[in-house]
């Protein structure tokens, strides 16, 4: 296919994303923008104010505002490509797609784009609610904003590589609660691991989503528990590696073709 109509082929597939987002938006957006309401009020408001400022002189809610802000958007990145894809599969709307002269990298990037683009907009969604509970600066506002890409395209990206496995659709709802959930709440979004003893730091080091988290609060309040090249190190080197890890996939046709 010629440049123009990838092109074309891309910007179908993310406008048919974006049109799901928003046809059944009181599922997409509306959720979890009340379930990140809900831990503002109670940890945020109730259990934050007896426990007084955080590194940098900030008030708890402050601290975590970008970190429910980061799961948020990964969740729901996640959570949007694994269903929409795996519905594609399911619906045998994938095969049409690949035996297309529609290169594998065009079907990919609409897919995560799509992920990213709800990712965003959820994020925008709960930053919103934050400021209804504190005030917030953007120190450094170009970090912040690549850190929530690069975070939202690896958990487009491992949602992806999800869905291709997945024989039903309990295969999609295992790892958001036996994975995402347990790693985001030992990433550092609700405390700074500098407050755990060893080997509890050590461990939480090889948490991914600990990189993703303090880029963006660095991003927000110019704060860190890790380098913030680091942390971009980090998410560059996932972000490719799911990335050939996906189109592998696709190339093969693995849990695709029957």
């Amino acid at each position: 296919m010629s440049h123009s109509l990838n092109m074309v082929a891309l910007y179908t597939i993310v406008r048919r994303e974006i049109a799901r987002i928003m046809r059944i938006w009181t599922q997409t957006l509306i959720p979890p923008v009340i379930t990140m309401t809900l831990y503002f009020v109670i940890f945020g408001k109730l259990i934050g104010s007896r426990i007084g400022t955080i590194d940098g002189g900030y008030t708890f809610i402050q601290y975590l505002a970008p970190g429910l802000v980061m799961m948020s958007i990964i969740q729901n990145s996640y959570g949007n490509i694994s269903s929409s894809f795996f519905g594609a599969k399911f619906s045998r709307a994938v095969e049409e797609m690949l035996v297309s002269p529609m290169p594998n990298w065009v079907i990919l990037l609409g897919y995560v784009i799509g992920a990213v683009v709800r990712g965003l907009a959820v994020g925008a969604l709960v930053l919103a609610v934050a400021l209804f509970f504190t005030s917030l600066h953007l120190k450094h506002p170009l970090i912040a904003l690549l850190a929530i890409i690069l975070g939202s395209t690896i958990f487009s990206l491992a949602g992806f590589i999800n869905a291709v496995y997945a024989k039903k659709f309990d295969d999609i709802a295992l790892v958001p609660t036996f994975i995402i959930a347990p790693l985001a709440y030992l990433g550092g979004v609700f405390y700074s691991i500098k407050m755990l003893g060893e080997p509890w730091q050590a461990i939480s080091r090889v948490n991914p989503i600990l990189y993703m988290v303090n880029a963006f609060r660095y991003g927000v309040l110019g704060i860190s528990d890790v380098g913030i090249g680091t942390a971009f190190a980090v998410m560059g080197l996932f972000v490719a590696v799911l990335s050939v890890i996906a189109l592998q996939l696709l190339k093969r046709g693995v849990g695709l073709r029957s």
